[in-house]
């Protein structure tokens, strides 16, 4: 199991935590917590040599939402789709 760390610029923290997903085939659980200052993101995955593209999906994102929290992903072999898709999830989840 590899574990990769992720800190990028936020201003925003959410009014809640968040869970969304599960470490399933193919999927990604992600666990939000509202921090302050910045998003730091830890990924956990069993799947070797995918640094760079974990980099821009989560650059992509944190661009556009500039949400401070600590987000914790378990990776199961989940699609650069499926991670945005979840990451936005837990936000939208962590605004409700």
């Amino acid at each position: 199991m590899r574990t990769l760390t992720y800190e990028f610029p936020a201003d925003r923290p959410p009014g809640r935590r968040a869970h969304v997903g599960v470490a399933g085939s193919g999927d990604l659980e992600v666990l939000m917590t509202p921090a302050s200052g910045a998003a730091r993101v830890r990924v956990r995955t069993s799947v070797d040599g995918f640094d760079t593209v974990w980099r821009i999906v989560l650059e992509r994102f944190f661009a556009r939402h500039r949400v401070a929290a600590d987000f914790d992903l378990n990776d199961a072999g989940a699609t650069p789709g499926v991670v945005t898709l979840r990451l936005r999830q837990a936000v939208e989840e962590g605004e409700a």
